[in-house]
């Protein structure tokens, strides 16, 4: 998928899925050192936003805004995947008082490569936003062509709303 930096072109290595598609296999890491799957997110809607580095303005930004509307979800997960380590994505957490939204680590670039988002060039997964069913189908997805762009949080939390009471 072609996408672009500061108007720059550059290249994911594939095509992400669909929606109605099943979320690709992959492992991300949480906050404990634990693998986290597909399997692990079944059950209930779950929102994953992709962030290219958790280190920066716009990726900053988008985290705290998700982790702001947390709390007004129940049985929702919500979890930033980004390719800082856990270490630097704990730092992170403390300096920003972030403690609703959990981020987990690609820093093994597993989980861009199996969604078609992952950037060589940069060693980055493309900012995109995604909400997974309970039967880890893709439901929403929005990718963020331009990556210095924010995602539309109010379609991706007005989608949570709607199917609240479903998950």
């Amino acid at each position: 998928m072609q996408i672009t930096r500061h108007d720059e072109p550059i290249q994911t290595n594939g095509e992400p899925p669909m929606i109605g598609h099943a979320l690709p296999d992959f492992e991300v890491t949480n906050a404990e050192g634990q693998t986290v799957r597909p399997a692990d997110l079944a059950g209930q809607y779950t929102l994953l936003s992709v962030v290219p580095d958790i280190d920066t303005r716009v990726c900053s930004i988008s985290t705290k805004r998700f982790n702001q509307s947390v709390d007004n979800f129940k049985h929702i997960n919500f979890l930033t995947v980004s390719t800082n380590s856990i270490d630097e994505q704990a730092n992170w957490c403390a300096a920003e008082d972030v403690h609703s939204m959990q981020l987990v680590s690609d820093s093994d670039h597993n989980f861009g490569e199996a969604m078609g988002l992952y950037v060589d060039n940069n060693g980055t997964d493309a900012r995109s936003v995604w909400i997974i069913n309970p039967e880890g189908k893709v439901a929403y997805r929005e990718l963020i062509t331009e990556q210095t762009h924010e995602p539309d949080y109010d379609s991706a939390l007005a989608y949570l709303e709607a199917h609240q009471e479903l998950g």
